[in-house]
């Protein structure tokens, strides 16, 4: 219910400062994500036998909650991690520089930022354009000068894309502290994606991506084949589908200091001269160093 009240307070906000001022409103939209987008997401679904329509956000919203597999609790929330992978960066814009104003995910005509005053530059600005419409305050150059407002809005989306590459890598740098300190660890996953040469396999348990390669240049390569229709890698006699389950290990490449990443092998289904052994945790680093302590 709070947020019903948020994106409605957001919307209101969006209409009166609109009204108020048409060439200098700062609004928010997210694009329609062009129709090729979506080709994973349906080949996806109709590998399950499910129809994803893909003509509105509504008919998108209803085909995602539709979608259920019998045994397969998480199927969904893997579907809707796809269905977002399909989407476009919703962006800041000045309303006297643009023509749509569509905010495709919240089905909405028209958008901005009002709630949060607290955390986001543009909700200040837009609390400033509500002030001076109300007349609770007064205007100022800057404020009515549609280039500079664009220009605002333009440093906005900048500097929010790179709060978003620092918060990755901020995520990625503590996710190879955590699998630092566990060693090698087995855990089961499922199949997000299927490429020519390797799958992309979510682990709910950590929230973590990795892929999983099927070409090592140091041993020879087995026999691929990738299907394209409705995705599917035959490795060997194995097919691999998406939303198929596996397991894998899951361990810390520390091989160049300056570029660690976390490196995933194939544990089960089980394919000679591909898959590996399960392995227990072989780091005994924090055993070292509690015997160290206590002596």
């Amino acid at each position: 219910m709070v947020e019903e009240f948020m994106l409605l307070a957001n919307i209101s906000v969006a209409k009166k400062i609109y009204e108020e001022f048409a060439e200098c409103a700062l609004l928010r939209k997210h694009p329609a994500p062009p129709p090729s987008n979506y080709d994973m997401l349906v080949k996806a679904a109709k590998s399950k036998d499910l129809d994803i329509r893909t003509d509105s956000a509504k008919a998108l919203a209803d085909s995602l909650d539709a979608a259920q597999v019998e045994g397969f609790p998480y199927f969904n929330t893997l579907l809707r991690i796809l269905a977002t992978r399909c989407m476009m960066q919703a962006v800041y814009f000045c309303s006297g520089m643009d023509t749509d104003f569509h905010h495709y995910g919240l089905a909405s005509p028209i958008y901005t930022h009002f709630t949060s005053p607290i955390r986001r530059y543009s909700d200040i600005i837009v609390h400033r354009l509500l002030a001076v419409s109300i007349g609770a305050d007064i205007t100022y150059p800057d404020l009515m000068d549609k280039h500079k407002q664009a220009a605002l809005c333009n440093n906005l989306n900048y500097r929010h894309k790179m709060s978003q590459y620092a918060q990755r890598s901020s995520v990625a740098f503590h996710t190879q502290l955590f699998f630092k300190s566990k060693g090698i660890i087995n855990e089961e996953g499922f199949i997000l994606f299927v490429k020519k040469n390797a799958i992309v396999v979510l682990i709910p348990k950590f929230g973590l991506e990795g892929t999983v390669f099927f070409e090592n240049k140091d041993k020879p390569n087995p026999r691929l084949s990738f299907k394209e229709e409705i995705p599917t890698l035959t490795v060997e006699d194995t097919v691999f589908r998406v939303f198929d389950k596996v397991k894998v290990t899951i361990s810390l490449d520390a091989s160049n200091v300056q570029h660690q990443k976390i490196r995933m092998s194939l544990v089960e289904p089980v394919i000679p001269g591909v898959s590996v052994s399960p392995q227990s945790n072989c780091n005994s680093e924090p055993d070292a160093k509690k015997t160290k302590l206590e002596s």
